[in-house]
């Protein structure tokens, strides 16, 4: 079974991979998948853009997971969209040296569920599974994951809102 782990930069998926990975999955990340669908690096995003269509098209599929911000364009069996309420991912994102561009960028597409709409679009509603992980513990967050794997939790998704944060200072 090959299980997407995505959501924007900042809501967990390094961490709560590396923490599955500890528990015995296979996990690839997709920054080291991308290299040969590289078309351009935009500058003014601080951003590499690929051909998205042909990685996904490409992408070999394996039992395992794969986690990044676009892996849920994989036809993947399951999707755990990672969310982060905005003003939270912010904060994350700016300890990470982000700059303002990139990080209002990020902000404003968490708040617009731009992920979340995405793997709808890609996949069937008993594939997905969202969690917020603005408060949670990596820890917990992980064993909400495996247990989606394991078939003991079911899919759920669409109850996280973002909208009182839209129109302020994104």
């Amino acid at each position: 079974m090959m299980v997407s782990i995505t959501g924007i930069p900042g809501t967990g998926k390094t961490a709560v991979s590396s923490l599955l990975k500890e528990k015995g999955y296979s996990v690839t990340a997709q920054n080291d998948t991308i290299e040969k669908y590289i078309l351009e690096r935009d500058e003014e995003r601080d951003a590499i853009v690929i051909d998205e269509d042909l990685w996904a098209e490409e992408f070999p599929v394996f039992d395992g997971i794969v986690e990044g911000h676009i892996t849920h364009l994989l036809p993947s069996d399951r999707v755990i969209v990672l969310r982060c309420r905005p003003d939270v991912l912010e904060d994350r994102l700016r300890k990470r040296g982000y700059s303002n561009a990139k990080v209002k960028e990020n902000v404003l597409a968490e708040a617009l569920d731009t992920i979340l709409i995405e793997t709808v679009e890609c996949h069937a509603d008993d594939e997905i599974l969202e969690l917020d992980t603005t408060s949670a513990a990596v820890e917990e967050t992980a064993a909400q994951i495996d247990d989606f794997i394991k078939g003991l939790t079911p899919a759920h998704f669409g109850d996280t809102d973002w909208s009182e944060f839209l129109g302020g200072d994104l």
